[in-house]
């Protein structure tokens, strides 16, 4: 798996792509506890090019969700390829993270949120 990392009002979006399985989830978690280290809490993962999902993919998306709640951040996903969306809506990890159809909207949703608040 292959991931680029940017800055936009705020947000570190990270745009993964390959299959997103134990090895790449490992590599996921370890890049996201960097940017929390870097105190960056607002991520957003762009799951465009993620061709394959496996529970273990799912596990180290749960695992950096957890992590961003503990450090008081957030994590937010778009962009999800039909058999993806099919998978978080198998295991009903649709209800429990931020999907959104665009990463305009995801990285929207910050400000947004940030106004509300």
């Amino acid at each position: 798996m292959d991931f680029t990392t940017r800055e936009e009002n705020g947000v570190t979006i990270m745009n993964l792509e390959g299959r997103l399985d134990l090895a790449s989830g490992s590599a996921l978690k370890e890049h996201v506890k960097k940017l929390f280290e870097e105190e960056k809490t607002s991520i957003h993962l762009n799951l465009e090019n993620v061709e394959f999902i496996n529970s273990s993919g799912l596990g180290a998306l749960v695992s950096t969700m957890k992590e961003a709640r503990i450090r008081k951040g957030r994590l937010t996903l778009s962009n999800l390829a039909n058999y993806v969306q099919e998978i978080f809506e198998i295991t009903q990890l649709s209800h429990i993270f931020e999907i959104y159809p665009t990463e305009k909207e995801a990285v929207n949703s910050y400000s947004q949120a940030a106004v509300a608040k």
